[in-house]
């Protein structure tokens, strides 16, 4: 388990919004020129770069422009399985049955003449 496990959903928020704005800075981009990149305000990126909130797809537009959009790969591709596996995902996957349980009658009382 990395540290990363250990951080809130506020504090991964944050770490990103901070990755973003040590990448800009990096590529010698004022927070106007990337908003004019990413078709985003100015207070967009700023909120981004100082809380990490935003919308996703904000997030989405500033990877692709700061050129690490590469970095999502880990997320988006779906896992390499060998053909067992996929026998196995197949075999897991088929209808199954519950087992067929004799029923118990209930005795019915004798009809009287």
């Amino acid at each position: 388990m990395g540290t990363i496990d250990l951080y809130t959903a506020e504090e991964i928020c944050r770490t990103l919004g901070q990755r973003c704005r040590a990448l800009r800075l990096a590529r010698d981009l004022s927070q106007s020129e990337l908003a004019a990149r990413v078709g985003a305000s100015l207070s967009s990126i700023r909120r981004l770069e100082a809380s990490g909130s935003g919308p996703l797809e904000l997030l989405v537009r500033v990877a692709q422009s700061l050129q690490v959009v590469s970095q999502f790969e880990p997320l988006l591709m779906q896992p390499v399985l060998t053909i067992a596996d996929a026998e196995r995902e197949t075999a897991a996957r088929s209808r199954r049955r519950a087992a067929r349980r004799n029923k118990v009658r209930a005795a019915t009382p004798p009809s009287s003449p």
